[in-house]
């Protein structure tokens, strides 16, 4: 038997949009994808702390490594447990925006498929797509927490541009270079985009 057809969503009385107007801003999923060692969080980080300190929006940074030790610690780095992990990002994104939240996310994401299922969680427009390009070799020498090292040893298995593909995002909303930009000229790129989209108002 199917146990979704005993599952009957509950309707509620507040719906996004009120949840938003009460923030002063639009809600919505800003989705920072790349290599590791990219800039993905660091870049994310500081969006968010402009954000906040500004008072230009409500914020909640989801980011790869905090969600592996809680919600996600029963997965592992295998392709099914890849898109599992994504799948319930996803999921759990839709939650916080529906909160009225503007939610930041930092993750490898390799698989188009995977962001593209995220995707078609949100109206068209609420969700942007920020690819933080970098050369793989620069990703490497900047290595922050070992793992290009690791996989060169064989110490990691199916690592994103080692031994396990990634898939460079087609047409992303915003497209950065950090071997190039700053953090802080990635960020105001990103904050631009928020403005001239009408996520934010300031």
């Amino acid at each position: 038997m199917n146990i979704q057809n005993n599952i009957i969503p509950h309707s509620h009385i507040l719906q996004r949009a009120d949840r938003a107007r009460i923030k002063g801003h639009r809600s919505g999923l800003i989705w920072f994808t790349g290599l590791s060692g990219s800039g993905k969080s660091t870049i994310a980080n500081e969006v968010e702390k402009r954000l906040n300190e500004d008072f230009l929006a409500h914020t909640y940074l989801l980011d790869g490594d905090n969600i592996r030790k809680g919600l996600n610690k029963d997965l592992g780095f295998s392709e099914n447990d890849r898109a599992e992990n994504i799948r319930r990002i996803g999921e759990v994104a839709c939650l916080l925006v529906d909160a009225g939240l503007i939610v930041l996310t930092a993750f490898i994401s390799p698989f188009r498929v995977d962001r593209q299922k995220v995707r078609n969680l949100f109206p068209v427009g609420d969700f942007v797509e920020i690819y933080i390009q970098c050369p793989l070799e620069i990703c490497e020498q900047r290595d922050p927490k070992g793992l290009y090292q690791k996989a060169r040893a064989g110490e990691i298995s199916d690592f994103s541009g080692i031994s396990s593909p990634y898939e460079e995002p087609v047409s992303p909303e915003i497209r950065l270079d950090s071997s190039v930009l700053s953090v802080k000229d990635c960020a105001d790129e990103v904050i631009r985009y928020l403005k001239s989209n009408s996520f934010i108002n300031k």
